[in-house]
């Protein structure tokens, strides 16, 4: 006669430990007698309810249709009230099941590096204080048997999610009346900061915009007539529009938005090539005026489309070493288009005033014996005391913090004026701004309304197009690096107005807009100028309203005492400002240098030297082209990983990959992370990746490389999908294509981990046949060890099962 077969694998692994079952079970017989029902009960179901733990946090929570599938007969535990039994000896060793412990079987949950924040519906989903079985789905809306006790007073607004009731507290904490209030108060930031000014903030708002003023107001200048190749009032319109606009949208109160270098740049290279294009002299101010205008409001309308298709994440899309590559050759492009003009060699400069910054400086080493001498004096002298003051404020800046209210340029700007009026330094050859007004012509008086997006303009529009695509996003990265740097220390400021990405991309996009119809610069947040509104005492947006005052005041009552400013002090001022974009550079070359970062290294030489040796249009495209392939292949690469279990360690799994010498493979089991959301990005080379990890155990490995691993040796597959917090339609398709192919195979498939049954996730798997393929919904669990659990329960069963045969 044979003998029975006994409980112990015949091919026992040596991290999967078998269980005999307690002789108090096996002396019950209402364990392995069939149900009252009469629904006869498998081995496997039989087995299980002796190897599972039961402990007071693992009972299920029954519903109407009774207990789930593999669970406890126990009459009371099918009731939902706690068990009599109490852990044994064996059972013990299982407490880290604990179904009271979080859903994914750690109790420092990691969802990989390259997941998202598990969207909301995940948490109506398995919780640990909910959902206490895997296979026992409980109804979205919350209904169903569910213990207040366990799931706490309030939960029905947890399940529901009830808005409304959430809407309410917060209109009332805010002290308004109804929920339109709110949310035009929200998008419509004014509304909210104005009701809760005080007046202790006026001083302090009026100082710091004057200080902006007396600083920015002659750089505004400097920017439109050496960079922007414009009217000099049309950068001053910077000023007045813009400033305004984002006070009453904008969410960061001490941003102060007004023209910058790097876009003024970019804007002159528009009007560059409209004028090499044949469409207009290149002394026509008129015209010039209107390709800015079209310039600023095709980048105000991009960042406001951006904005309110909630692209407020662009600003990632650019990395840092394109934007320090960048920067520098914008700054030293400036520095040297600045010194034409600071030599008095404009005249002469005509041929190579389109050329790249290589033939410029071969034209000043050329030329620099005919330099006007006065013009060189004044401009040198200019930029030697204009840095002066900046490495005394610098060094000064901490014993004594109010030297920085110290009015440096604009005392520069004012003496210089003064000198040439009274020693005629303008009949000696020095070139002077002379009369500011608007470009004449029809329709272009002080602050003329010009609509950019006119169909005549449609010549100006195709050549602005991918230029202005780049002054919206280096404009809108350059206010979210200082609104982010601003947002810290905003204890003295008005409350309750949080800066958010999109609401600022709507802001400046209305600003730029509006600003382009009376053909002003493009204007965005700087770091710099914020800085100097914060430090002298500015705390709210009312010193954006105070800068645009003071601005058009001096454009209505003041320009004509600057006549006599000398152009060569502006050239200067705009040297200082190249200066200050170069010096970064060096130190996040050595910063690279120190981590090895070669292919940053790469980047950034690519972008500065086609920008200098060629043209500013082939360092954006070269900078975005391969920004956009470093993200793209960044996101398509699987980063699937074979996990093995720590030696020593009751359920601890690692990356076999990282810690090679610290795991043990499970024989006849392969484990396999998904650590990231599966879409159609990232799943075209799944099959290839897992075939590799399943033949070397490692991604690394040449695929030209014999196999190393068998494949008769994986019986068993265990996905652990707890990273996978999204999954799209081909994500899916691929994934039942790998389950299948195992299937057909003869390996059995599980799935761990899985963030919750009734998240969007699983919806997919069992509408796409996944769940059906693999098993069904008993090979999905909530940890690798559960997982090994099945895998050895299903040897028995089958082992059983042959042995019944053999019989």
């Amino acid at each position: 006669m044979k003998q029975p077969p006994s409980n112990e694998p015949q091919h026992p692994s040596h991290l999967r430990e078998y269980h005999t079952p307690d002789e108090r079970d096996m002396s019950n017989p209402d364990s392995v007698r069939p149900s009252q029902g009469g629904d006869r009960r498998s081995l496997r179901d039989r087995i299980a309810d002796i190897i599972r733990p039961v402990s007071p946090a693992s009972w299920s929570i029954a519903s109407d249709a009774g207990i789930v599938a593999g669970g406890t007969s126990d009459g009371n535990v099918a009731r939902g009230e706690p068990s009599s039994r109490s852990p044994d000896t064996k059972t013990r060793l299982l407490e880290e099941y604990d179904r009271g412990a979080p859903v994914c079987g750690l109790k420092q949950c990691n969802h990989g590096t390259f997941s998202p924040t598990v969207p909301e519906n995940h948490g109506r989903g398995l919780s640990s204080a909910v959902f206490l079985r895997w296979g026992h789905k409980v109804p979205r809306d919350g209904s169903g048997d569910v213990d207040s006790s366990i799931t706490g007073a309030g939960a029905g607004e947890i399940w529901e999610g009830d808005h409304s009731t959430v809407a309410n507290k917060s209109i009332r904490g805010r002290g308004m009346r109804n929920r339109q209030t709110m949310y035009l108060s929200y998008y419509i930031p004014l509304l909210s900061w104005m009701t809760k000014y005080r007046w202790s903030f006026f001083r302090g708002d009026l100082i710091a915009s004057l200080t902006v003023a007396s600083i920015y107001i002659p750089m505004a200048l400097s920017l439109a007539t050496n960079l922007a190749h414009a009217p000099p009032i049309n950068g001053l319109y910077s000023f007045v529009i813009n400033p305004l606009i984002y006070a009453i949208l904008g969410s960061s109160p001490r941003l102060i938005v007004g023209p910058e270098a790097a876009g003024s740049l970019l804007v002159g290279t528009i009007v560059k090539v409209s004028v090499d294009n044949g469409n207009f002299n290149e002394d026509d101010d008129a015209l010039h005026a209107r390709v800015v205008g079209v310039a600023t409001g095709m980048s105000g309308a991009m960042i406001l489309i951006a904005g309110v298709t909630r692209l407020g994440f662009l600003d990632n899309v650019l990395s840092r070493p394109f934007l320090r590559g960048f920067i520098t050759a914008i700054g030293f492009v400036i520095f040297v288009d600045q010194l034409i003009p600071e030599m008095g060699l404009v005249a002469a400069a005509k041929g190579v005033s389109h050329g790249s910054t290589v033939a410029k400086l071969v034209f000043l080493v050329e030329n620099w014996r005919d330099a006007h001498a006065l013009t060189c004096a004044v401009a040198f002298g200019s930029f030697a005391i204009i840095m002066l003051f900046r490495t005394l404020k610098r060094h000064l800046e901490p014993r004594f913090p109010h030297v920085v209210y110290f009015p440096d340029r604009f005392l520069v700007v004012a003496l210089s004026a003064v000198l040439t009026w009274k020693l005629g330094w303008d009949s000696q050859g020095l070139e002077i701004l002379g009369l500011i007004k608007p470009s004449t012509g029809a329709g272009n008086g002080l602050f003329a309304f010009r609509w950019p997006f006119h169909l005549g303009h449609m010549q100006h529009i195709r050549a602005a197009m991918s230029t202005s695509f780049i002054i919206s996003l280096l404009g809108f990265f350059e206010s979210s690096v200082a609104a982010k740097g601003l947002s810290f220390g905003e204890d003295d400021t008005i409350q309750g107005v949080t800066v958010s990405a999109n609401r600022e991309m709507v802001a400046l996009g209305v600003a730029n807009v509006v600003g382009g119809c009376f053909m002003a610069l493009p204007a965005f947040g700087g770091y710099g100028r914020s800085k100097v509104n914060s430090s002298t005492g500015g705390r709210t947006q009312m010193s954006s309203i105070f800068l645009s005052i003071i601005t058009f005041l001096c454009i209505m009552f003041l320009l004509p005492r600057l006549y006599y400013l000398p152009k060569a002090v502006l050239c200067s001022m705009i040297s200082a400002v190249a200066y200050s974009l170069i010096e970064e550079c060096p130190h996040d070359l050595r910063f690279f240098l120190r981590v090895r970062g070669w292919s940053e290294l790469v980047l950034m030489s690519l972008i500065i030297l086609a920008t200098i040796f060629y043209s500013l249009s082939l360092g954006i495209a070269l900078g975005c082209g391969l920004s956009v392939l470093s993200v793209i292949r960044h996101s398509t690469q699987p980063r699937i990983q074979i996990l093995g279990k720590i030696s020593g360690t009751p359920g601890q799994f690692e990356n076999a990959e990282v810690h090679p010498k610290q795991v043990e493979f499970i024989e006849g089991c392969l484990i396999v992370k998904i650590p990231e959301p599966l879409t159609f990005a990232n799943t075209g080379d799944l099959k290839n990746r897992l075939r590799r990890l399943q033949s070397y155990g490692t991604n690394r490995a040449h695929p030209a490389l014999p196999r190393v691993r068998s494949a008769e040796k994986d019986k068993n597959i265990i996905f652990d999908v707890h990273g996978v917090t999204g999954i799209d339609a081909s994500g899916t398709q691929v994934l039942l294509e790998i389950v299948q192919a195992y299937v057909d195979r003869g390996v059995r498939v599980f799935f761990c981990r899985l963030p919750s049954l009734t998240s969007d996730v699983f919806q997919k798997f069992e509408r796409s046949g996944i769940v059906k393929s693999c098993g069904g919904i008993g090979h999905f669990v909530s940890s690798v060890d559960e997982a090994l659990r099945l895998t050895e329960l299903e040897d028995i069963e089958s082992e059983a099962a042959e042995a019944q045969v053999r019989r």
